[in-house]
């Protein structure tokens, strides 16, 4: 898998001309470090006297972090796979009308494979928002700057893989159907603005 790399193998095959991993698996990545900052806040707040009566909820906030965490290394390949079909669709021969009726059909599909798993990345994303949330809170406070940090990694990810689906969208001939995908990409954008917006406030007044 590609997150199971080595960070500096990773880091060396994104910066590579290969087309994968790109802007998707980063974005995926991302989401994966903000899962993980939450798991730790979560992991400093659990058997602690002073949060035994949040420690049920922190213990849930957990094990769905953990689950965020590895359905978003799960996504980074799956980001890399649905790319796969769209580069070659490109290099499809179109010199005849069929060869180009062909060409189109199976381009549509390839886009709208490659629409759909950076808009799966942002599902996951945002909902590891409102656990963020709670852990900074009501989790440790001395990993108050954690949960800010991990938040700034999700919006990150979350308007990052946007950009994926709207560079799909763009091109697809079934405009209804793009228009579909850029709506829910966009609702998920301003959702996530407004957590990130409220979560980051909290953080900052409660470190100043």
């Amino acid at each position: 898998m590609m997150l199971e790399k080595k960070f500096t193998d990773f880091t060396e095959e994104l910066s590579s001309a290969k087309p994968v991993p790109g802007g998707g698996g980063a974005c995926a990545a991302v989401g994966a470090f903000a899962a993980a900052l939450g798991m730790m806040v979560a992991n400093l707040t659990v058997g602690k006297k002073r949060y035994a009566d949040v420690e049920e909820e922190v213990k849930e906030i957990l094990a769905r972090l953990e689950a965020t965490r590895n359905e978003l290394i799960i996504l980074a390949d799956k980001d890399a796979e649905a790319f796969e079909p769209l580069s070659k669709a490109y290099g499809l021969p179109k010199d005849t009308e069929e060869e180009q009726r062909e060409k189109e059909r199976i381009m549509e599909a390839a886009l709208y494979e490659a629409s759909r798993v950076p808009l799966e990345i942002m599902e996951t994303v945002l909902g590891a928002m409102g656990d963020l949330k709670f852990l900074g809170e009501k989790g440790s406070k001395l990993a108050v700057s954690d949960v800010g940090v991990g938040i700034l990694f999700a919006q990150a990810a979350l308007e990052g893989a946007s950009l994926n689906v709207l560079i799909n969208t763009r091109l697809m001939k079934n405009r209804e159907r793009a228009k579909e995908l850029n709506q829910k990409a966009d609702a998920m954008i301003q959702e996530g603005r407004k957590q990130k917006e409220e979560i980051y406030e909290d953080v900052l007044n409660k470190l100043r």
